[in-house]
């Protein structure tokens, strides 16, 4: 019989007008894949602070390995075998790959730091896991899925028995992602049991044994993943029943609002050639590094281009740079919307108005009055769930972060909005409101291009689709004719 390495026993955490977890309990058995899931404010960030000793829990108990804890710091939690693998690794960029394995964990000979013992022992724990990298180079030289096998040596390195990973897979590519996979699998072999946290419900069912609900800081059930689908399983994390994950509707096909010709960029883009027509929501797809997201930057003027053309309702534009796209109606959802899209400790109020102030500016001075009516307006019209406008965004979900980027190019007036990779990183539940809010924008004459990694959203949103490789355009299929298998096979 399998013992249980972690017990949790009514667990709860409170913040000002919040009850992140309330009476949490379950186990998790020693040597198994938990998977935890939840939408974004279910509570896991909390549960996963308080495992991690960077909260403390106001009531109940928290058993590791048969005794009573209560990690009051990181280096505590790690003493005692539990390591974290964040979302955004935290590493020393400019530290080697040696050093970083060993922050804080150094070995000595006499009086002096073992380096070379270090170096040998860090290379060990690289070919354990058929990682080939040089120790020595700097990890700023390394790839994300790289850095991220940088964490788990360094956790291992702490004789790390319960090992917590957040969104492992979010930002790797398709290739990295199997890398990873097989490395959690290896580490479940050896006897390292995983709390795996993910969006990407998939991979819950591919890699755990078991699945622990979160919603709105309750525990709602705990059980082995072959005793759940994944239809059951999105109703208990949102708490009603989804009918349809990609609630896509289909609009009259109107007049050609952006056209494409023939856009180069030296070894970036090859001649792409393209139209966009209004009711109509255009999907790329293609593998991280096909030019995706390149191609987006220069039609927004972004990044300069070598030749070519765009088109905006039939005549020539030129889009010097992403100022001169904005004026001419376009806006962008970018990849990475906490660094690239929104000012993370500036308010909701701020980052919806922050393309938009001149329509708040009378005689040198700033209607701060207006400015607020105006945000309250599309927190409403949004559904942002927000304590006020003046929260700093860097306390709301990620789902409703992306609401706040889109509220800002809505405000602009925007009428081609490209959202690239729009739902990384959030919950099932908010992910079928960003889906919707789409289907709104094209109900209202916006243009939409979505770029994603994920092939069942692009299927399941898109009326056609452009398949990247290589920064060439290899090819389009319509809503009827494409398949996983057809995208796939023109992306490699």
């Amino acid at each position: 019989m399998e013992n249980n390495i972690l017990v949790l026993n009514e667990v709860s955490k409170s913040f000002p007008g919040v009850k992140a977890l309330d009476k949490v309990s379950f186990a998790v058995k020693e040597g198994t894949v938990h998977a935890l899931v939840g939408e974004n404010g279910a509570g896991k960030s909390t549960l996963i602070k308080i495992l991690a000793g960077i909260y403390q829990a106001e009531e109940g108990t928290v058993a590791f390995d048969g005794e009573k804890v209560c990690f009051r710091t990181p280096y505590e939690s790690q003493c005692k075998g539990l390591s974290v693998v964040h979302q955004e690794l935290k590493l020393s960029e400019t530290l080697s790959v040696t050093e970083n394995i060993f922050m804080g964990n150094l070995m000595y000979k006499g009086k002096f730091v073992d380096w070379k013992g270090m170096r040998t022992k860090a290379r060990e724990l690289l070919d354990q896991y058929s990682m080939t990298m040089d120790v020595n180079e700097p990890v700023s030289n390394l790839s994300i899925a790289q850095k991220q096998m940088i964490e788990i040596c360094k956790a291992l390195n702490h004789k790390c028995r319960l090992l917590i990973m957040d969104e492992p897979s979010a930002t790797l590519t398709e290739r990295e992602q199997k890398i990873m996979f097989e490395t959690v699998r290896k580490l479940r072999s050896n006897g390292v049991t995983i709390i795996y946290i993910s969006h990407r419900l998939e991979e819950i069912f591919d890699l755990a044994d078991n699945v622990t609900v979160l919603r709105d800081g309750k525990h709602i059930a705990t059980m082995p993943v072959s005793d759940i689908d994944k239809h059951s399983l999105i109703s208990m994390m949102v708490g009603r029943e989804m009918v349809n994950e990609y609630p896509k509707e289909k609009f009259e096909v109107g007049e050609t609002v952006l056209e494409v010709k023939n856009l180069c960029r030296k070894g970036v883009l090859n001649d792409i050639s393209f139209s966009v027509h209004k009711g109509e929501l255009i999907g790329i797809a293609g593998l991280v590094g096909s030019g995706r997201t390149e191609l987006a930057r220069a039609i927004l003027g972004i990044d300069k281009i070598d030749s070519g053309e765009v088109l905006l309702y039939g005549k020539p534009v030129k889009v010097k740079n992403f100022r001169t796209a904005i004026n001419h109606g376009c806006g962008l959802v970018p990849e990475n919307r906490k660094s690239q899209g929104l000012v993370q400790i500036g308010s909701v109020n701020d980052n919806i108005c922050m393309v938009n102030m001149d329509m708040f500016i009378h005689s040198g001075l700033i209607n701060n009055k207006m400015q607020k009516e105006t945000s309250r307006e599309y927190v409403e019209k949004l559904n942002i769930s927000t304590p006020s406008v003046e929260t700093e965004v860097q306390y709301l979900s990620g789902g409703n972060q992306q609401k706040v980027v889109i509220a800002k190019w809505l405000l602009k007036g925007s009428n081609i909005i490209f959202l690239d990779e729009p739902t990384r990183g959030i919950d099932v539940g908010s992910k079928s409101e960003i889906y919707l809010l789409i289907n709104d924008l094209i109900r209202h004459g916006k243009v939409v291009i979505m770029i994603s990694s994920e092939l069942p959203e692009i299927l399941g949103m898109s009326d056609r689709i452009l398949v990247m490789h290589e920064g060439t355009l290899k090819g389009e299929l319509t809503r009827e004719e494409a398949t996983q298998e057809k995208i796939l096979e023109l992306c490699v």
